[in-house]
């Protein structure tokens, strides 16, 4: 574990904070092997029943960290994906606790998640399109499950965000908790889950996912060679650096 993630086991819940709010808890590869670690030992200890993934300083996460991007530094673990936990979910039930901003990854985390619990005004967004870049850590897989196939579409091909308020109207948030209290509420939800048997919530969660999802290993397959494409575009590069230097980027369709 490192200090840009914490844990904290209790009352058969596993808390796993995202802590690196300078940089709105944006993932580096060092964080998604922290997220991985975590996972492992919620995974590992038959004590834990339920997981909640959250974010430090009232931003859940704003995806990748552009700057460590342009460093060639992925933020990735293999098998497991974008932040440790993409492609590979545990096991156990996982709650997403969203403050502020779950943007980009930031997104694709919480959609990794079986519940989502976030504050009235919580956004969620995919602008990979805005940096000349794709969302492939299964933004694009999970959304057309959860949400209107053409609202899942408007917001992919927009960039735009989507209100906790408007995701909870379609599906996507299982709970609206007052600005700050996204954590405590997604504690209790918790605890309704960890009250149960841990075999049966376990092989519960195993199946309403895999009923839902079974499609998701083709899904990151089918999309590694159009992404491959973008991600070594000079496109992909403008895109982070017009970020990183507030300014409009400069696209040249290669």
């Amino acid at each position: 574990m490192t200090d840009t993630v914490l844990t904290e086991f209790g009352d058969g819940i596993a808390v796993i904070t995202i802590n690196r709010p300078e940089v709105r808890n944006a993932i580096d590869r060092v964080t998604a092997r922290g997220i991985a670690a975590a996972v492992d030992e919620f995974e590992g200890r038959s004590d834990l029943v339920v997981g909640i993934l959250t974010g430090a300083g009232g931003t859940f996460c704003s995806g990748m960290d552009l700057e460590a991007f342009l460093r060639g530094e992925a933020p990735l673990v293999r098998g497991r994906g974008f932040g440790g936990l993409v492609e590979r979910p545990p096991t156990k039930p996982l709650i997403a606790a969203v403050e502020g901003w779950a943007l980009a990854g930031g997104f694709e985390l919480a959609l990794s998640a079986d519940l989502i619990v976030a504050s009235r005004t919580a956004r969620f967004g995919i602008p990979e399109v805005k940096r000349g870049l794709v969302a492939a850590a299964g933004g694009l897989l999970r959304l057309p499950k959860t949400l209107p196939y053409q609202l899942a579409m408007q917001i992919a091909l927009t960039g735009e965000p989507l209100s906790a308020v408007d995701g909870h109207r379609y599906g996507l948030v299982n709970v609206l908790s007052e600005p700050g209290a996204a954590v405590a509420d997604a504690r209790e939800l918790a605890m309704r889950i960890a009250c149960n048997a841990p075999l049966a919530v376990e092989a519960t969660k195993q199946i309403v996912a895999g009923a839902a999802r079974w499609v998701d290993a083709e899904g990151f397959a089918a999309q590694e060679q159009a992404v491959a494409k973008v991600l070594a575009s000079q496109d992909a590069r403008e895109g982070a650096r017009a970020f990183a230097e507030k300014r409009a980027p400069r696209w040249q369709g290669r």
